[in-house]
Order: structure tokens, then sequence, then C-alpha cells
């Protein structure tokens, strides 16, 4: 087999191959031997956001390797259900081939659709034909809030459940302001939690109606405050002084210099 994969040969057989070697590791190596889909889940999600941040820095030598990370992910977990006699990779691959071609009716039958907007309509139709009871199924609810608040309420609109202007949306933003206010002079940490809740999910909406996607902009927001604390920290040393005897002052001025000079570049 390993001079099988020197040849480079097509990608029916180096798939196959590729199936082999993970289920010989399956078999011989201890700790592939020893693990469940449970004990591996937590390692999916890992290596799914190394591929996204690979795809955040551009680096397509770094999203080669995480995808075949992700991908021996998925051939994992179809081997441990073909070891249960539940389904095998093959029945993954035909299944997702089917179900692509089924929810394309544009590409592979007669469907006329106009642009993208009607692709997604039809795919939301398509899934509830298949059995889903909701639009919202589907939707993991291990998903991170933001994104998935996101993708609920594109769900929604896609059967017309959707404001009209983006003015009432942020209306609608103000208004649950004022709720998280009312809520905070009440004192139940229960009704300022909900309250709070009800403001990020009207922000998320209208986000969706700026066409961003509120988990990104949280991201680079979130990444651009730790590179602005960082430069604190290093000038705060510079300096001979430790972060906690300095003063909110002297931190703000580190900062607000760090702004004029991100401005500048």
């Amino acid at each position: 087999m390993e001079e099988r994969l020197k040849k480079r040969p097509n990608i029916e057989s180096l798939f196959a191959d590729y199936i082999e070697v993970v289920r010989k590791l399956r078999k011989e190596c201890p700790w592939d031997r020893e693990q469940t889909h449970q004990s591996i889940r937590h390692s999916l999600i890992e290596e799914a956001y190394e591929v996204v941040e690979s795809i955040d820095h551009g680096n397509l030598g770094e999203l080669k390797l995480e995808l075949g990370d992700l991908l021996l992910h998925v051939v994992l977990h179809s081997i441990m259900a073909e070891e249960e006699s539940a389904f095998t990779i093959e029945n993954v691959v035909s299944e997702s081939s089917a179900k692509l071609i089924r929810r394309h009716p544009h590409v592979f039958g007669n469907t006329k659709v106009r642009d993208s907007k009607d692709v997604l309509n039809n795919w939301e139709k398509i899934k509830l034909s298949e059995g889903r009871k909701s639009l919202m199924d589907g939707v993991p609810k291990k998903m991170p809030s933001l994104l998935r608040a996101h993708r609920l309420q594109e769900k929604a609109s896609k059967v017309g459940f959707d404001w009209k202007r983006k003015e009432d949306v942020w209306q609608k933003v103000v208004e649950e302001i004022d709720e998280l206010h009312t809520a905070e002079r009440k004192r139940s940490h229960d009704h300022l939690e909900e309250e709070y809740g009800d403001l990020l999910f009207a922000l998320v909406n209208y986000a969706r109606f700026l066409k961003i996607n509120p988990e990104s902009a949280l991201g680079r927001s979130t990444k651009k405050f730790a590179r602005r604390f960082q430069r604190i920290e290093g000038e705060i040393r510079k300096r001979g002084k430790k972060l906690e005897h300095s003063t909110l002052e002297e931190m703000d001025a580190i900062w607000n210099e760090g702004k004029k000079l991100e401005k500048k570049s």
C-alpha cells in the first residue's frame, strides 16, 4: 500500500488507501483503538475551528493540512460506526451525494431559479419535504449562540418571517436597550439576563440587515482588543513597571496612542 501511495494514484484509489490507513490505525494503535464518538467529539470541533482560522489567515498551505485533519475525523467516525454495524463510509458518501443532487434541482433537474436567493428558499423547502417538522430543526444547539441566532433568523426569513425595513430593526434594538435599563432597576438577575439576551438577538438581526456576520464581527473586535491590550503590556514592561502597579490613566494613554498609530498605518 505504501508503494501505491507514492505513485499518486487516481482519487478513488487514493481515498480507498486513506480509509485503509485509518482502519489499520484503529486496529493496531492503542490510542486510536480506545477512542469513541464521544471521546473525540471536542477534537472534531477544534479541527473545524483550525480550518476556519487558516481561511481567516489566507494561508492555503495550512488550509490543506487542516482539511486533512478534518477528513480524518469524518473517516474515523465512519469506521467506528461501521464497527457497530450502524453505517459505513460508503453510506456517508453516497447519501451526501444524493442529498446534494436532491437539493439542487436547478442543476440536476428542471427547476428554474433567478438568483442565489431562490436557491436558498428552495433549499429550505426541500429540507422540510424530507421530513423535518420545523425550519428550526437542523441548527445545532451546540453552535456558538451568535452564529445560531443568525442562522435561525436566516431560516425564518426564507419563508417571509422577517422585518421589512432596516430602520424598524434598529428601532427594535433601541427598544431592547430601554427594556434592559428597566430590568436593571428591578434587580432580578434572571430577568436582566433575559433582556440582555433579547438585546443581543436584536443586534444579530440588525447585523443580518447590514450583511454582517455577528460572530465574525465580534471575533475581529476581540482580536483588536487583545492586540491593543498586549501593546499596553509591552509598553508598561519597557518602563520597568508591572501592569498591576500602573494606573488606569497610564494604560488609557497607551491605548489611545496605539489607536492613533493603527489609524495612521
